[in-house]
């Protein structure tokens, strides 16, 4: 069975070549989300494998979307989206129980070795 994510990054084209890259690794994009509430609201309906959330968005921002999952699914795995110089809000992401960071521009490989190491990392805890 193939592996479901849910992206979110208020930039469209982002999640367009974050979806490409997740597809080739056979993955299958339930969701995509422009904003935080979107992800929430996603997560809870699909209940994916992996939700992708950018750090900076409106209406919610990436940290506090990435709480309320994990207040609701302690096991849902998160993958956070990072730009260059978001160390603090990388660091208080990965406190609030995000897995893991990539950073924009997306290299494929990163992306791939991060969200592998995730799903696997989780599922050995579960």
């Amino acid at each position: 069975m193939q592996q479901t994510v849910i992206i979110a990054d208020d930039a469209q084209f982002m999640r367009l070549m974050l979806k490409d890259i997740l597809e080739d690794m056979g993955m299958t994009v339930v969701a995509e989300a422009a904003n935080g509430r979107e992800a929430v609201a996603g997560y809870h309906e699909f209940k994916p494998d992996l939700v992708m959330l950018d750090i900076t968005m409106p209406d919610l921002d990436g940290v506090s979307a990435c709480r309320e999952i994990l207040a609701a699914d302690p096991g849902a795995r998160v993958v956070m989206i990072s730009a260059m110089g978001q160390k603090d809000e990388v660091l208080a992401a990965v406190r609030a129980g995000a897995g893991d960071f990539v950073i924009k521009p997306f290299e494929a490989e990163r992306v791939e070795v991060t969200v592998k190491s995730v799903l696997t990392r989780q599922a050995q805890l579960a």
